[in-house]
């Protein structure tokens, strides 16, 4: 008997996948016996595929065994609650990037969120039932709201009860002192900060308002963090200008000792959606920079130093381990509501931290209560949560349903609203689409090569 399957052409082969996430390689001929049942489960590829769950030899009831430990680690995220919550402390920022996704442009004035909306989004997010939590600190630049971010962290630590939480804090480092840093050091507070590449590429992305140069600024801002004896973490944002750049990149995050990359594509939201003309670029040519940077990144573990894709990190724990992880943008269904929830600086409640930034560019379509006036259940039960679900479980959406890449892909009903205006992927050949798809062509294509030192660089970063 053989079991549901996707299959594509891909170089003189076929790829197949399944939804416990198994994949293999198989000719037209092979590919061909396996659609008819006729394939000899006691040949040598017979028995792969039945290790992999794509046909079984054994009782129906054999097979259900196998196959539901694999489509329960697939899907580990169905059996959690909500444990990222991002609080927006304001969207004030000292800097003005080219793509911020976090203003449109249009802004009067800057809010900040005040120490009794803190509380309030503190008491609602420890309503989530899970015993683990992450409050993430976001803006415009947080720092700019350090007290509310010290009155969060204290005030939440004494309400707490018994559940852990974990601080992290997404900033540009140019306002970090040393009183903040003693601060966030002795709460465990992980960082994140943004570097765009090189200096010319960094400094024309990344801005201060006034127009100078903030790439100095922000190398001072990480080897502060560095002398105050705690790690950071670095993510870039591709625009048109840093295409041309992506061997710099890498260099410029080894030279500076950073163990991963993330290279990531724009999001066409906030000032990115305005300057799409100057700033943007087709999904292949995202993809053709990116498979130059994975290669460069693989160049660079090979001459000893070891550095880590963040994209292909992700999928490869997906496709080698089957582990669902925990990316919102990469799940079935999404993050939204059920995996993470944006609190405002004036309290509204958001599906995710996309969902605000289309609320600050007037539409607060994805806004689903207040910290003031909602409940934890009252949000999780919500047509607006069941909306969202629906939408982005891909399983049930025409086209994503049958893609060879659907166990380890997903979807954002956001961005799907923002640029076709409907939360379902009417479009699944969209610019998300192509570049998902463009990313895990790259990276099957080296799973298909089977280069031992390359698959040892791979599973050394999902080990």
């Amino acid at each position: 008997m053989i079991n549901y399957f996707s299959f594509r052409p891909f170089e003189g082969e076929y790829l197949i996948t399944n939804d416990a996430g198994y994949y293999s390689f198989v000719t037209g001929e092979e590919l061909q016996a396996l659609q008819k049942a006729e394939m000899d489960p006691e040949s040598e590829k017979g028995r792969e595929l039945a290790d992999k769950c794509f046909l079984y030899r054994d009782s129906r009831e054999d097979f259900l065994s196998r196959v539901t430990a694999p489509l329960r680690q697939e899907n580990g995220c169905l059996f959690g609650s909500t444990t990222l919550h991002i609080f927006i402390l304001t969207t004030a920022c000292n800097l003005q990037c080219i793509y911020c996704q976090a203003r449109s442009g249009d802004e009067i004035s800057f809010g900040k969120m005040s120490a009794d909306t803190a509380e309030r989004a503190v008491d609602f997010a420890l309503q989530s039932p899970g015993p683990e939590l992450t409050f993430e600190f976001q803006g415009g630049e947080p720092l700019v709201n350090f007290e509310v971010i010290r009155h969060i962290v204290e005030y939440a630590e004494a309400h707490r009860g018994e559940k852990h939480i974990a601080y992290s804090l997404v900033s540009n480092l140019t306002l970090a002192t040393d009183e903040i840093l003693n601060f966030l050091r002795e709460h465990e507070v992980s960082i994140s900060t943004s570097l765009d590449g090189c200096e010319k590429v960094h400094n024309h992305n990344r801005p201060y308002v006034n127009g100078d140069p903030s790439f100095a600024k922000v190398l001072q801002g990480i080897q502060r963090v560095r002398d105050h004896g705690m790690n950071l973490g670095a993510i870039e944002t591709t625009t048109r200008y840093g295409l041309a750049y992506p061997e710099n990149l890498i260099d410029t995050y080894r030279d500076l000792g950073f163990p991963m990359v993330f290279i990531r594509p724009l999001t066409p939201l906030g000032y990115a959606a305005r300057n799409w003309k100057e700033i943007g670029y087709s999904p292949e040519e995202f993809v053709a920079y990116y498979r130059r940077c994975l290669k460069r990144v693989l160049e660079v573990n090979q001459s000893g130093y070891f550095m880590i894709e963040g994209h292909a990190r992700i999928l490869l724990n997906k496709i080698l381990n089957h582990d669902s992880g925990n990316y919102m943008e990469l799940r079935s269904p999404c993050g939204g509501v059920c995996g993470q929830m944006a609190y405002f600086y004036d309290g509204d409640i958001y599906t995710c931290d996309e969902g605000r930034m289309l609320g600050e560019m007037g539409d607060p379509i994805f806004r689903i209560g207040n910290v003031r006036s909602s409940t934890f259940d009252d949000v999780i039960t919500s047509l607006s949560c069941r909306a969202l679900m629906s939408s982005s479980y891909l399983q049930s959406i025409p086209e994503c349903c049958d893609c060879v890449y659907q166990p380890y892909c997903g979807t954002c009903p956001v961005l799907n609203y923002q640029q076709y205006g409907d939360i379902y992927p009417d479009r699944p050949g969209g610019f998300r689409c192509r570049i998902y798809k463009g990313i895990m062509d790259t990276l099957f294509g080296y799973l298909k090569e089977e280069d031992p030192k390359i698959m040892q660089i791979f599973r050394s970063w999902v080990s």
